[in-house]
């Protein structure tokens, strides 16, 4: 019995021995943490005369304001083109319906709708689908290719909903902006993003240059036409182009200015086509090499290199070397700037124009003539209306004035700035007796072109 109770003992010995060791070097105690709450002083950070901040902004109002407002437009074109390339082979084509489609805003509540004009061109038929679904078939108002828009309109039985025109000329790099149209076909689709450059030129060897509005909010196939809104449900621009090696978006969308497209769209409906204005300069950005030799030492601006007689810029007194800063309250940048702004005014419009000039700054009131061109096919130039005053200087009493070739074989001629003054021997009054001459001629006949060079010399060209 003694050793029984001697090995209880021992047994219950070691199991404390055990048991402390286990607790001592193997069972971690809890360890507590106290906090100690003292006041965090926050610097705010405040955006003068800024809506929101971006974490407050909300997209849904402007999201119902606009969605209603952009449809669906799908154009029929009629091909005579071969089908594939055993039609190509053997000349075989018969003629067969091609599909496109795009997007477009309401802008009034008759049924006036804005798009592209490569959205509905050359179309034989136009429909037009609502966010409701309903189906419009769409006439063709008037179109304007050198900036992409045109105008078209449907006929319903009520009131549509419409986009009201913002102001584009205040918008701001960094604002935020929704693009709302129907990519691959899915309709009322929205996206956002920011203005991530102003007066942007896609192309710098255009001859009709533009100024875009740039954003990163995503753009695809079928947005062609849609609304690019602010924040308040504001039209400011017309989806049109994006730039992307894969035909898809990534990362750059461009629109055309609300302030551009709605002029465009008043010139269609008040006279029929679109009434350009011009300052009469010649010139560009201040840093072009071109300009650099004239010592120029601006970085901004415009430079101008010549002055068009009898423009609004010649009678104002804007001279050769005046650099360019502002028109009216807008700054000038680049020549970009430039043309945005002077193609959303009409002729006879009076631009308030800054000029640095020896130094010193100068603002000179402009009234902008019209521009008056036209695209002649079969001489393979473009011309325009000749003021009196340069008339008057070559000493003769009509003409119009060569401004670019059409096609790489006339640009060998260089006649750039010759008077074309008789066309088979008839004389050329304006653009509409050219008009006139081109369609009562023989398609196949030779045309002889009369015309006076920079010279005052009096020359012919023959056309075969």
């Amino acid at each position: 019995m003694k050793k029984f109770i001697r090995l209880l003992s021992v047994a219950i010995i070691a199991g404390i021995v055990t048991l402390g060791g286990y607790k001592m070097f193997f069972e971690e105690e809890p360890i507590a943490i106290s906090y100690e709450e003292k006041p965090i002083n926050f610097t705010p950070v405040n955006y003068p005369n800024s809506n929101v901040l971006a974490t407050n902004i909300d997209f849904t109002e402007a999201a119902e304001k606009t969605i209603h407002a952009v449809v669906h437009v799908k154009n029929t074109t009629i091909s005579n083109e071969p089908a594939n390339i055993v039609d190509y082979f053997y000349g075989r084509s018969e003629p067969r319906e091609l599909i496109g489609s795009g997007s477009g805003v309401i802008i009034s509540p008759d049924g006036h709708i804005i798009t592209n004009n490569h959205v509905i061109e050359n179309a034989t038929k136009l429909q037009v689908t609502l966010n409701n679904n309903k189906i419009y078939e769409a006439t063709l108002i008037g179109t304007d290719p050198n900036t992409d828009i045109a105008l078209i309109k449907i006929d319903a039985d009520v009131d549509l909903p419409y986009i009201p025109f913002g102001d584009s000329n205040e918008i701001k790099v960094g604002e935020w902006v929704l693009a709302v149209g129907n990519p691959f076909n899915l309709t009322s689709t929205v996206t956002a993003g920011i203005v991530s450059a102003k007066a942007r030129d896609l192309n710098e060897f255009d001859n009709h240059p533009q100024s875009f509005i740039q954003t990163d909010a995503a753009v695809n196939q079928g947005n062609s036409g849609g609304a690019l809104v602010n924040t308040r449900g504001e039209l400011i621009g017309i989806n049109t182009a994006i730039t992307s090696r894969t035909g898809s978006f990534v990362g750059y969308s461009f629109a055309v200015p609300s302030n551009n497209a709605r002029k465009v769209i008043e010139d269609i409906l008040e006279y029929g086509n679109v009434q350009r204005g011009i300052l009469g300069i010649r010139g560009g950005n201040v840093g072009a090499s071109e300009f650099q030799r004239s010592g120029v030492s601006e970085t901004e601006g415009v430079y101008v290199a010549s002055v068009e007689i009898g423009s609004g810029a010649e009678r104002g007194g804007i001279r050769a070397g005046d650099i360019i800063k502002k028109l009216d309250n807008i700054n000038i940048t680049n020549f970009t700037d430039l043309v945005g702004y002077v193609n959303s005014k009409r002729p006879n419009d009076v631009v308030n124009v800054t000029v640095l000039r020896n130094g010193n700054q100068k603002v000179i009131p402009v009234t902008l003539i019209k521009l008056e061109i036209y695209e002649s096919n079969e001489l393979g130039l473009e011309v325009k209306n000749t003021s009196k005053v340069e008339l008057d200087r070559l000493g003769i009493s009509s003409g119009l004035k060569v401004t670019r070739p059409l096609t790489q074989s006339m640009a060998n001629y260089n006649l750039t700035g010759i008077i074309i003054t008789e066309i088979n021997d008839q004389k050329i009054t304006d653009i509409n007796s050219l008009k006139r001459i081109m369609n009562e001629r023989n398609g196949n006949s030779p045309i002889k072109m009369t015309f006076v060079d920079r010279n005052g010399k009096t020359n012919n060209f023959i056309f075969r």
